[in-house]
């Protein structure tokens, strides 16, 4: 496994166990898998609705003593009905009982957005655009001084966002969280938190064919692009002897990005793992740099599905 070194002096496994939309039984499943093959780093948030289930697996691993807690990462995250500096202690307790875990290793503001409201149904929701983030970031950085997570950072922040933080904090942010893929690189942004010593971590790396199913859920058709049937990465597959997610994975790693794939597959758990035994040559990278389509390579956008 390859650690990223975080700016708060803690370190992060590369890669780690992505969780949306996974349900009960699959995850708890899922999860003892992942943990048996040797992931260390769980990636969850309140607005999952799955807190309880890893908690509840973590409580079964920890109290039989086939893990110790210094070797586990989690991190989980702030809702948007949350963003409000007299709400985020409250939220982050609901999180820290919900993993039944004495801190987390990693707490992300999930959203730059707030929700204003407390709506009956999604078509209810009232977005907030202009929360105060340096108010919140205080907030974050109490439970990071009394030690409850161990780093802070943010998900889903722009630039401007980021400096806002920079410019007015005690602690500075140690992540940035983001939509990350082939099609969506992220390349400036990702220069800009390197420079400022931001660890980013990619979710949807491999794409997310589960965001289909969520948005037909949501009467909205969309198309999610198969990043696995791209002629370049299926060739670079043949090449290495190693699958696409392979090659797409190895593609953030080698660039110094965390990554969160998500599978409940025990195979494709493994072989998501077993990426650290080779490199891609320069060339190859270059390639695969170059299929970069920017924002309008994205898969997602924004829906009010923290609200609860």
């Amino acid at each position: 496994m390859k650690y990223l070194s975080l700016y708060c002096g803690k370190t992060m496994p590369a890669l780690g166990l992505g969780t949306w939309q996974a349900t009960e039984d699959v995850l708890e499943k899922a999860l003892n898998l992942a943990l048996n093959i040797g992931y260390r780093h769980l990636d969850t948030a309140l607005l999952y609705d799955n807190e309880k289930i890893i908690g509840k697996v973590l409580n079964e691993w920890l109290s039989s003593d086939k893990i110790n807690r210094n070797d586990l990462f989690v991190t989980t995250k702030l809702p948007p009905i949350a963003m409000y500096k007299e709400k985020v202690f409250n939220y982050f307790q609901k999180s820290l009982t919900n993993l039944n875990l004495s801190y987390v290793d990693l707490y992300l503001l999930h959203s730059p957005l707030g929700i204003k409201n407390v709506p009956q149904n999604k078509e209810d929701v009232v977005m907030d655009p202009n929360v105060n983030h340096l108010e919140i970031w205080k907030e974050m950085e109490k439970i990071y001084e009394k030690g409850l997570s161990k780093s802070i950072g943010v998900s889903n922040f722009n630039k401007e966002q980021i400096i806002n933080i920079l410019k007015n904090c005690k602690i500075q942010p140690s992540c940035l969280q983001l939509e990350l893929h082939l099609y969506q690189q992220q390349k400036e942004l990702v220069e800009f938190c390197k420079r400022n010593n931001i660890v980013v971590v990619a979710y949807c790396p491999l794409g997310s064919p589960g965001l289909k199913t969520y948005y037909e859920e949501n009467n909205k058709k969309i198309e999610i692009p198969n990043l696995f049937e791209n002629e370049a990465v299926k060739e670079m597959a043949l090449k290495y002897k190693k699958s696409p997610a392979q090659i797409l994975l190895r593609h953030a790693i080698d660039k110094g990005i965390g990554a969160i794939p998500k599978s409940s597959n025990e195979n494709r758990l493994q072989e998501n793992l077993d990426i650290f035994d080779f490199s891609l040559e320069e060339k190859d990278v270059i390639v695969l740099n170059g299929l970069d389509m920017g924002e309008k390579g994205s898969l997602t956008e924004w829906e009010p599905w923290g609200w609860l």
